[in-house]
């Protein structure tokens, strides 16, 4: 894909990059894609994707109690549990504000971790990395940021989340699909967006401005981006999944650099269908 070469230009000392078509074929790919980097929040997904998997196992309920008083899985999933960014305080009743927590998803990994009693970096590696042939991924750490994995790795998971095979599509479905809709919050290094929609674990693009994706990425669009310079989204309406991992921070570069990128991605996705 000619479009992937545009990363090229990026002020980043090292990029990678893969297109996966809904059936599960690689469109293009770029850079050293089996160099290992840090995810950050890119992480969120592989983790839901795992709680996900504990829902279909019968070890977690997404309606019980997890997390701050009147909290469930549902919502430390959505970040609607009403805890704070970094630290486990309280800051709204659940259900009531769209604050992005990791606090949330670490007190997922708790939750899950005692209802398996499997720890869950193990159980992420059992219920997902394993299953998908994701041997250069680790979790060494908060569900919510420390995972470290490969661009190809990760072209799996896009591959998977297009066309499940470790959960039933309807289970995927309702991932993307937005939970307490017509909430507003903050988007990281987006401000303040109205509504402010995500799924379980997934960010869903909606009609949000400014974004990380592109101007023709459908509302349908899900993902997410990460502070190290990650991004993973799925545009239904494309059929396909696009893949970048950098070792540059996220900041103004990225803010210019990927809504272009994604648009050509999108426009020669869509030139060859």
């Amino acid at each position: 894909m000619k479009s992937l070469a545009m990363t090229e230009n990026w002020p980043v000392p090292t990029v990678a990059a893969a297109v996966v078509r809904a059936d599960g074929t690689l469109a293009g790919s770029v850079g050293p894609t089996a160099h290992r980097f840090p995810l950050a929040s890119v992480t969120k997904p592989l983790a839901a994707y795992a709680a996900l998997v504990a829902y279909e196992e019968g070890a977690i309920e997404l309606d019980e109690p997890a997390g701050p008083s009147g909290s469930t899985v549902r919502h430390l999933l959505a970040h609607t549990s009403g805890l704070a960014f970094d630290e486990p305080r309280v800051m709204a009743a659940p259900g009531e504000r769209r604050i992005y927590s990791n606090a949330g998803f670490e007190a997922l990994g708790d939750h899950i971790a005692k209802a398996t009693e499997i720890p869950f970096p193990e159980y992420l590696r059992q219920a997902v990395l394993e299953p998908l042939g994701m041997a250069s991924t680790t979790l060494d750490g908060s569900p919510a940021k420390d995972g470290v994995s490969t661009v190809n790795d990760l072209a799996r998971f896009a591959a998977e989340v297009q066309a499940p095979r470790l959960l039933d599509p309807r289970t995927v479905l309702a991932a993307q699909t937005v939970v307490h809709p017509g909430l507003k919050g903050v988007l990281p290094g987006y401000g303040q967006q109205n509504p402010n929609d995500w799924g379980l674990g997934l960010e869903i693009r909606d009609t949000k401005s400014p974004h990380w994706t592109g101007s023709s990425s459908s509302p349908a669009t899900f993902g997410h981006f990460g502070q190290s310079g990650t991004f993973l989204w799925v545009d239904p309406v494309a059929g396909a999944a696009c893949v970048v991992l950098t070792d540059r921070d996220f900041g103004p570069w990225a803010i210019d650099a990927w809504p272009p990128f994604t648009d050509a991605v999108l426009a020669e996705i869509g030139s060859a269908r």
